[in-house]
C-alpha cells in the first residue's frame, strides 16, 4: 500500500514507424492537480528526463544490466549488491548540478579561470546525510553492520524476545552482551 502523500504519473508515448505520434500523462498516485502544483515549484512539468537520465547511469555503470553487454550478473544477490553500490556512489560520491549550492563568496581558482561560484553537493549533501562529497575510497572502506540481521530478528521473533513496548522490535543483543548476562 503506497503512503497516502505518494505523488507519481506516468508518461506514455505512443509510437508508428520509430517515431512518437502521442504523448499522454497517466496520474499513478495522487491527483494531477497536487502533482502539478509540486512541480509548478520548480518550474518543471511532468516528463521522463528524470527517470531517463537515472536508466542512463544505471545501464552505464552497472554492466550487468547494459543493453547487448558481454557479462553476466552471479545470480539475483550480485545484481543487488551491484545496484547498491551505485546508489551509494550516486548519492554520497557524484555531485549533481541540481543540487549545488552557491559560495557566499567567491573562491579564486588555481589557475587563470574564473572565481568559482558554486559548491559541489550530492543528494546526501542536499537531504542532510552528510556535510561533504565522500570520495569512492571513503565509500567503499566504510563498515557498515549487517542491518537489519534477519535471521537473529527472526529467530528473537519467534520466541518472543524481542518485543519493546511500543511493539516493534529491537536490535538483537551482540554476543558480548549475551555473554556478560
Amino acid at each position: 500500500m503506497p503512503r497516502p502523500a505518494l505523488l507519481s504519473a506516468q508518461v506514455v508515448k505512443s509510437y508508428r514507424r520509430q517515431r512518437i505520434v502521442d504523448v499522454k500523462h497517466r496520474v499513478v498516485f495522487g491527483t494531477r492537480e497536487a502533482i502539478e502544483q509540486v512541480l509548478a515549484a520548480c518550474g518543471w512539468k511532468i516528463n521522463t528526463a528524470f527517470v531517463e537520465r537515472l536508466n542512463l547511469d544505471i545501464r552505464q555503470r552497472v554492466a550487468a544490466i547494459g543493453r547487448r553487454v558481454n557479462t553476466l550478473c552471479q545470480g539475483e544477490d550480485g545484481l543487488r549488491q551491484q545496484l547498491v553500490l551505485l546508489q551509494t556512489y550516486h548519492h554520497f560520491c557524484l555531485p549533481h548540478a541540481s543540487v549545488r549550492q552557491p559560495v557566499l563568496i567567491p573562491e579564486p581558482t588555481n589557475s587563470h579561470g574564473s572565481a568559482k561560484q558554486w559548491r559541489p553537493c550530492t543528494p546526501a549533501m542536499a537531504a542532510g546525510l552528510t556535510d561533504r562529497v565522500w570520495t569512492l575510497r571513503e565509500m567503499l572502506l566504510l563498515r557498515v553492520p549487517p542491518w537489519p540481521q534477519l535471521q537473529a530478528l527472526q529467530q528473537d521473533w519467534r520466541e518472543g524476545k524481542s518485543w519493546n513496548r511500543v511493539g516493534s522490535l529491537r536490535p538483537p543483543a551482540t554476543v558480548e552482551s549475551r555473554t556478560r548476562l
